[in-house]
């Protein structure tokens, strides 16, 4: 029996995981496990920075207005206010990490900050247009040193080990069943504490700006292991994908737009006046309804972003990553606008955790963008994202080590007695293909009962397939992740049927008023 012990688990390797297991790692012994590489997570791609009050001309007023406005009176106000008044610090600990912001000497604390959708003052810190790059590449070689982390690359989780499956009066958590990729073996990982930190569902759509690696896994885990979900109707689509042949899911930066960049048709029409007053640095929901809305009344496969108002100069300092990769494309964004369509990229909704990032579940804690906190509400707030991770999982080191220590259960080895070799892996690839094109066709940008109700159908025929192939034979990662996907469709969709209104990244046909008194979608588990 191969067992692994550590006083904390980590699951996933984003910002959220990285920061928490520096955090962590000067008096505990961690274990981080990531499915693919350490850098193969959403975290790396973001591009536009980080959203905190840093200069004198912000407030922290101004941030949690902009943040509740975007939020469309679904964000809690405690929580905003929590995360925003620790953002400074949480900056602060990255530059003394040694992460290498943009500078702006002429700036009253030194570095450049620009302004995205949504926000009423210049406040993002970033690195040029690579900004989680900039950041992971910084804490994942800290961690990488560190002699009390472990880091095991190419592990998926399969799923938690908690007080009620191995037949306890309790149900906390005592860690997980990870399979190795490399082995094919199951091993049995026990801790003190686990942290899901496996990011969003965006691989559950066909297009999305996601990394592979975005399959929900740690929403679907908790939701097995009796946590509750809240908001999972809220689904993100970032207005401005790049729209080629030879780009997979490239996103181009709110910020292009947060620097001047203006969408147009193909007849260079400017288009987003007629739909909201603050145009262009409207938010990302408004933004994206606008986009599908031209494209869909004039029948077009996309619209345009131009920013070649610009210098050369310009561009190649603000978007250096934007202005190579098109180029190497043939498209030149000084000379030329950028076509572009709206992608699935966030999941604002997730595990219900409180301000110490714990969910239902002792012991099983929930940051980044696996976690609902109530920060986000109806939509994100552009830059929001990575301030959330550092704050909670900041939050969530300092519970743990305020902690007392309790002897773990001897823990059992995962059971492969009764299964077999699968005879039709084709049947795995079909499934995710079939569950990708009907999310992205019926729990899209627009919805309707009708629509939801064909995917709930088709999401519960999977369901039944992948029930019984996981029962009877050997798991592999692409079985494990469609597994997943399918649970998330169906939390997206359930979550989409109890919302009878229109709100935020919810726009729904036989509802489009928003109601008076909007509460958060919240789903139990029929376990609990």
């Amino acid at each position: 029996m191969h067992v692994l012990k550590f006083n904390t688990l980590i699951i996933g390797s984003g910002l959220a995981g990285l920061t928490l297991a520096l955090k962590l790692a000067d008096t505990q012994r961690v274990g981080l496990i990531t499915k693919k590489g350490l850098l193969d997570g959403a975290s790396s791609r973001a591009q536009g920075g980080i959203a905190a009050v840093l200069s004198g001309e912000d407030t922290l007023d101004a941030h949690i207005r902009d943040t509740l406005t975007a939020g469309a009176g679904l964000c809690d106000e405690a929580v905003t206010r929590h995360v925003v008044e620790h953002g400074k610090a949480a900056i602060d600990w990255l530059i003394d990490q040694g992460v290498a912001f943009t500078r702006d000497e002429a700036s009253d604390m030194g570095y450049h900050l620009t302004r995205e959708g949504g926000h009423s003052q210049r406040r993002i810190i970033h690195a040029a247009d690579a900004t989680g790059q900039a950041v992971q590449e910084t804490l994942a070689a800290k961690v990488l040193r560190h002699p009390n982390i472990t880091v095991l690359e190419k592990y998926i989780s399969v799923d938690l080990i908690t007080g009620r499956k191995l037949g306890l009066p309790d149900n906390r958590c005592y860690g997980a069943y990870a399979l190795d990729c490399l082995s094919d073996e199951v091993v049995t990982i026990a801790a003190q504490d686990t942290i899901l930190a496996t990011g969003g569902s965006g691989k559950v759509y066909l297009y999305t700006t996601n990394p592979d690696t975005a399959t929900g896994d740690g929403i679907a885990m908790a939701w097995r292991a009796g946590c509750r979900v809240a908001n999972m109707e809220f689904i993100q689509f970032h207005p401005t994908c790049l729209y080629h042949p030879h780009a997979k899911s490239f996103l181009i930066s709110e910020a292009v737009r947060g620097e001047g960049g203006i969408l147009k048709l193909p007849d260079g029409t400017r288009f987003m006046p007629a739909h909201d007053e603050r145009a262009e640095l409207a938010p990302r929901d408004v933004v994206a309804r606008a986009i599908d809305f031209e494209m869909k009344k004039h029948g077009l496969d996309c619209v345009y972003l131009d920013i070649s108002h610009q210098s050369v100069e310009f561009l190649q300092e603000h978007f250096p990553t934007i202005y190579a990769y098109c180029l190497k494309l043939g498209i030149n964004i000084s000379k030329e606008p950028i076509p572009v369509v709206p992608a699935v990229h966030f999941t604002c909704g997730g595990v219900m955790a409180d301000l110490r990032a714990r969910t239902d579940v002792e012991n099983l804690y929930a940051v980044g963008e696996t976690a609902y906190t109530g920060l986000h509400g109806a939509n994100r707030l552009a830059s929001n994202s990575l301030l959330e991770c550092l704050v909670f999982a900041d939050a969530a080191a300092r519970d743990i080590l305020d902690k007392p220590t309790r002897p773990l259960p001897p823990l059992p080895a995962w059971d492969e007695s009764r299964v077999t070799d699968a005879d039709e892996e084709i049947v795995i690839s079909h499934n995710w293909a079939e569950l990708r094109h009907f999310m992205w066709d019926y729990v899209g940008i627009v919805r309707t009962n009708k629509r939801l109700q064909r995917a709930q159908h088709r999401i519960r025929l999977l369901q039944g397939e992948i029930d019984e192939y996981y029962a009877n034979f050997h798991i592999s990662p692409d079985l494990l992740e469609l597994r997943n996907l399918v649970m998330n469709a169906e939390l997206i969709v359930q979550s989409a049927l109890l919302r009878h209104e229109s709100r935020g990244l919810h726009f729904s046909k036989d509802y489009p008023e928003m109601l008076a008194d909007p509460q958060p979608t919240i789903l139990t588990p029929k376990s609990r």
